[in-house]
C-alpha cells in the first residue's frame, strides 16, 4: 500500500501509463517533478497541452505536424516520383534518421489487425490511393513492419496498387548491423537470405 499523498500517486498512476514506464520509473519522474520550480512545471504542463492542441495530421501524407502540411511534403529537394508507406510517423521519423531516403511518405496510421477491429477502413489507404493518383509516383516502397499484422498490410497495399502499374518494392529485413549470426533467430536469417544484394 501507498503512503503518497493522494497528488502524488494519482500522478505516478497517470506516469505509468506510458510505455515502458513502470510504476518505479514513474515515482522517479514525479519526485523529480517535486525538486522543479513552479516556473518549469507551468512550462511543462503548458507544453503537454499544446501537443495536444497543435499537433494534427499532414492532409498530404498522414504524418503528425503542427501545420496544415508537413515539412517534408513541403520541402522542394523531395523525390515525389518515390512514395514510402509506412505504418505510423515515428516509422517515418526513423527513416529520417538515416539521412538516404529523399521521396515522400504516406503513414497509415496503424497496421491491419481484425482482431483487434483494424481493417482497411480504419487506416488511411484512401490517401494512399489519392497519392499515387495525384503524382507522378514511379515507385512505391512497403516499410511496414515484418509482423503478421505488417506483413498482411504490406500485401494489401501491394494488391491495392498493382493495377496501377507502378513498381512496388518491399523493404529488406535481415541481421542487424554489428550483430552475429548464432544471436539471429531463424525468421530473420530466411529474411535475409531472401533479400541478400550482389556484392
Amino acid at each position: 500500500m501507498s503512503h503518497y499523498p493522494q497528488a502524488i500517486e494519482h500522478l505516478i498512476k497517470w506516469f505509468s501509463f506510458l510505455p515502458g514506464v513502470g510504476y518505479k520509473s514513474a515515482e522517479r519522474m514525479v519526485m523529480k517533478l517535486l525538486e522543479m520550480s513552479q516556473d518549469d512545471i507551468d512550462q511543462f504542463s503548458k507544453a503537454m497541452v499544446e501537443l495536444k492542441r497543435l499537433i494534427r495530421h499532414c492532409s498530404l501524407c498522414n504524418s503528425i505536424t503542427d501545420k496544415d502540411i508537413c515539412d517534408i511534403c513541403t520541402a522542394p529537394n523531395r523525390d515525389g516520383s518515390v512514395l514510402c508507406v509506412v505504418e505510423t510517423s515515428k516509422d517515418m521519423f526513423a527513416i529520417e534518421r538515416g539521412n538516404a531516403f529523399r521521396g515522400t511518405y504516406c503513414v497509415l496510421g496503424g497496421k491491419l489487425s481484425p482482431l483487434n477491429g483494424i481493417g482497411p477502413a480504419q487506416l488511411a489507404f484512401d490517401k494512399l490511393e489519392q497519392l499515387v493518383r495525384s503524382r507522378p509516383v514511379e515507385e512505391v516502397i512497403l516499410a511496414t513492419g515484418s509482423d503478421v499484422e505488417g506483413d498482411a498490410t504490406a500485401v494489401y497495399a501491394n494488391q491495392l496498387l498493382s493495377p496501377t502499374g507502378i513498381k512496388i518494392t518491399r523493404i529488406a529485413y535481415g541481421v542487424p548491423v554489428g550483430s552475429s549470426l548464432d544471436f539471429a533467430d531463424e525468421m530473420t536469417i530466411l529474411r535475409a537470405m531472401e533479400g541478400r544484394n550482389e556484392y
